[in-house]
């Protein structure tokens, strides 16, 4: 019965809907801030199949971004991909979730046949890493990500993004969001932006945006000319709009990663896309 009540109210996803969300694998990538609401929203419409990928365990610094992280799961140094194995199964106990508590390089191959992947991963070199794993296999990867700026004394601005990587697609090279200079100027600092500051509210935004992005692939909810590829997030307005740098790409086409270069096709690749301009 709540199965199917549940199908009743994500009607508008199409017929199919609940069928599809129960046969994809899906793979969430980092799980202390964004990944941490990911994997529950997606839980909650009805995805079953996960692969989790954190090699980390919990600890006091994560209770403030990390949703369903409590005191005793630190105290305990529990791992984090424990904690959302647990989240998901209380929303779903027949969900299939594989907690993996590596780094996702060490089981690179169980990300092949995962329909999409959830990057929440904190530095552009992992980003770049991971990005360009996905395009060699055509699995489109969703990237999330927030940051926090002091900008004078007692003065501090919130930003994030939401970039949806589809195989043919500008990627995060072409997007400009991903260049050899900020890789390098971050390597300098201290090669891992982890120790940023982030907050809970921020992470639930752009966790719901990058869910959306995935139900508007793998749904007829959206018109393939509606996916917006790079979404911003001003948290000081909290406001999200579509990047500007959408209105200057030169091409709808990604030319970093030719399809001619990449592995066997399992996912229909559609005709590309003219992103949506900014408002």
């Amino acid at each position: 019965m709540a199965l199917a009540n549940r199908s009743q109210r994500q009607s508008f996803l199409g017929a199919d809907s609940d069928y599809t969300f129960s046969r994809v694998v899906v793979a969430i990538v980092g799980l202390c801030g964004g990944g941490s609401h990911i994997a529950p929203l997606l839980a909650h419409i009805g995805v079953t199949n996960f692969r989790l990928f954190d090699p980390d365990h919990v600890d006091c610094s994560n209770l403030h971004r990390m949703l369903g992280s409590t005191l005793a799961d630190a105290a305990t140094r529990r791992l984090k991909t424990d904690v959302i194995r647990e989240q998901i199964l209380h929303i779903n106990p027949s969900a299939t979730v594989e907690p993996i508590a590596k780094k996702w390089q060490e089981e690179h191959a169980r990300l092949r046949d995962c329909i999409a992947v959830f990057g929440c991963v904190d530095s552009f070199e992992q980003r770049s890493e991971l990005e360009a794993y996905c395009r060699r296999f055509l699995i489109p990867y969703i990237d999330i990500g927030m940051d926090v700026e002091k900008l004078s004394e007692g003065h501090y601005s919130i930003s994030g993004q939401v970039i949806l990587s589809l195989p043919g697609y500008p990627c995060m090279w072409c997007m400009g969001f991903l260049n050899k200079t900020r890789i390098a100027q971050e390597q300098a600092r201290y090669g891992d932006a982890g120790d940023r500051p982030q907050v809970i509210w921020p992470n639930g935004v752009l966790a719901s945006t990058a869910v959306g992005k995935f139900v508007g692939l793998v749904s007829p909810w959206q018109k393939p000319q509606e996916l917006v590829l790079f979404t911003e997030y001003d948290g000081n307005r909290h406001l999200t709009h579509p990047s500007r740098t959408l209105d200057h790409l030169a091409s709808t086409q990604c030319h970093h990663y030719p399809l001619c270069d990449t592995g066997d096709p399992f996912l229909e690749i559609r005709e590309p896309l003219t992103p949506t301009p900014a408002a």
